[in-house]
């Protein structure tokens, strides 16, 4: 027998054009400066909307990688397989540019325009996008040292800016594009990487041979990757390739690959190295310098992957609630439930501001007020953006009851994703100590972000308040580690209003600065508590358009 579909079950969330739904995303590329990107966003919103790779992303999490440590004869291989959806959405992101973009053409707005794609693309799967983000991070880094290694320009360079998507196991002069990774953390010392142990000795042929483990190495399969290890001179940073210079694997043994909470799709390896060869980047003994011009972007990917995974959650969350009847209404026309949905709206909406906002900062030159601004904003957005995806998302999921709760909903992926962007680039602790090392040692990158802040003022007298509050704080350096969080956090949001306040409908800006800044701010409130004076309907309506 053929059962009739049960009514009042929302139809499925799939073939909606992701850029174009989302109105606050769309102003944001046309504020900071990536407008004539429009058309190429609006069609690879398209894309990543559609039912099928939507899909892709399910099964890519739902059927994650393998390790295959030794072939059928014995002879150890250290392979990592992957389901053909990974691939699928390696090939999607890497047409689509996001790990090389601003580096073929930078222009005012790249950076504001690809990291609008990798919003878009964390929507769907954000595992594919840890090895783009370190190749787009990478490719900086090896430009700035190719004068001193010239197979750097010849080689590596041309295949990593390739948007071509080679998953083959061959030396990286026979493909036709390549990915890098990195390898910073050790069982011994975690985020305190000046306490690793693995060494690298000179092998006379202006290369070295690395002995020692990493407890994370993203991405194994990658081509080769940036290794912290120490040497006579210090910490320093090499490049190890996936195959050494005849052509033979590099004896980079993986161990096992992590079973992680979240991002699933994704290889993340404990690795064992046998005097693997590798080569000096870099001046020596200035390891942490060297590879810290990686972390830098590769904490802005961060950002602005848990922005997209939020505004995912976000978005089913509305599109259940404008399908779904309860009590004889619409969940969206029930006032409780619609004050929750514009808590999660008017969050998503400055975590993007935000993002796009740093984003831009980062097309900046050395010794510019964006550049000096990017410098403090970055680790504060890191903290605060990645900290508020967790509890948004177990929110949304709430939104949906007992069906977000089932791993078809698509929402506990989610869930467990938001976390890894957290941990990932520096935890949030090390996220705040960073941001205060910044204020003291660089007063130009506080007088960025104070002046910028200033253009707001005047707007609403809650964030008028917590300004000069903040402004006192920093003018009597009151930079106690034990309160770093609390500064982290009163940056963000500050930034975030002041961005809201300046560029969103005024009733949007003042809800966010009453519920975020003012008397109606509980602190570690849940969401759903803005006040009654709040506009939710007018902010509900803007966060996500009719099907």
């Amino acid at each position: 027998m053929i059962s009739t579909p049960f009514p009042n079950q929302p139809p499925d969330y799939a073939n909606r054009n992701l850029f174009l739904d989302d109105r606050a995303l769309g102003e944001a590329v046309a504020r900071e400066g990536a407008a004539a990107s429009h058309p190429a966003l609006k069609a690879f919103g398209a894309l990543l909307g559609t039912a099928e790779v939507l899909v892709l992303g399910d099964a890519a999490n739902r059927y994650p990688p393998e390790l295959h440590t030794h072939d059928a004869r014995g002879e150890r291989i250290d392979e990592v397989s992957f389901h053909p959806a990974w691939d699928a959405l390696m090939r999607i992101g890497k047409e689509a540019g996001e790990h090389c973009d601003p580096w073929i053409d930078a222009v005012p707005g790249a950076q504001v325009a690809r990291a609008t794609k990798v919003l878009l693309h964390a929507q769907v799967e954000n595992g594919t996008q840890c090895p783009i983000t370190m190749t787009f991070a990478g490719i900086p880094v090896l430009r700035r040292h190719a004068v001193d290694r010239p197979e750097l320009e010849a080689v590596w360079l041309p295949r990593l800016l390739s948007r071509q998507h080679d998953p083959r196991s061959l030396p990286v002069t026979q493909k036709t594009g390549a990915l890098i990774g990195m390898g910073m953390t050790e069982r011994q010392g975690g985020s305190d990487v000046r306490a690793n142990v693995t060494h690298a000795q000179r092998d006379g042929n202006d290369g070295y041979r690395l002995t020692g483990h990493k407890w994370f190495l993203s991405v194994p399969q990658s081509d080769a990757h940036l290794v912290l290890a120490q040497e006579e001179a210090g910490l320093s940073c090499f490049l190890v390739p996936r195959f050494d210079p005849a052509g033979q694997r590099n004896t980079v043994r993986i161990n096992r690959l992590k079973d992680k909470l979240g991002n699933r799709s994704n290889a993340s390896s404990e690795v064992e190295f046998d005097a693997a060869h590798g080569f000096g980047l870099g001046a020596p003994g200035r390891g942490v310098a060297t590879i810290l011009e990686m972390v830098r972007y590769t904490r802005l990917d961060c950002i602005l992957g848990s922005t997209g995974i939020m505004r995912a959650a976000l978005a089913r969350a509305l599109h259940h609630a404008r399908h779904r009847v309860a009590f004889g209404r619409l969940l969206i026309d029930q006032p409780l439930m619609r004050n929750v949905l514009a808590d999660l709206a008017l969050e998503v909406e400055a975590a993007t501001a935000l993002a796009l906002r740093l984003a831009r900062a980062f097309e900046a030159r050395p010794g510019t007020t964006d550049h000096a601004l990017a410098r403090l904003l970055t680790p504060a957005a890191k903290f605060w953006i990645c900290k508020r995806g967790p509890a948004l998302a177990a929110e949304a999921m709430e939104v949906l009851g007992g069906n977000g709760y089932v791993e078809t909903s698509f929402m506990p992926r989610l869930y467990r994703e938001l976390p890894v962007n957290s941990i990932w680039e520096g935890s949030g602790n090390v996220m705040c100590l960073d941001m205060l090392r910044t204020a003291e040692r660089e007063p130009a990158s506080v007088d960025a972000v104070l002046t910028e802040l200033a253009l707001a003022r005047g707007n609403h007298r809650h964030y008028d308040d917590a300004l000069t509050a903040f402004g006192a704080r920093v003018a009597a350096r009151n930079f106690a580690p034990d309160q770093a969080r609390r500064m982290a956090q009163s940056l963000a949001t500050l930034f975030q209003a002041s961005l809201l306040l300046r560029h969103a409908p005024a009733e949007l800006a003042s809800a966010f600065c009453n519920s975020r800044l003012g008397m109606e701010c509980f602190g570690g409130a849940a969401f759903g508590t803005l006040h009654a004076d709040a506009p939710t309907a007018a902010i509900v309506a803007r966060a996500l358009p009719p099907a």
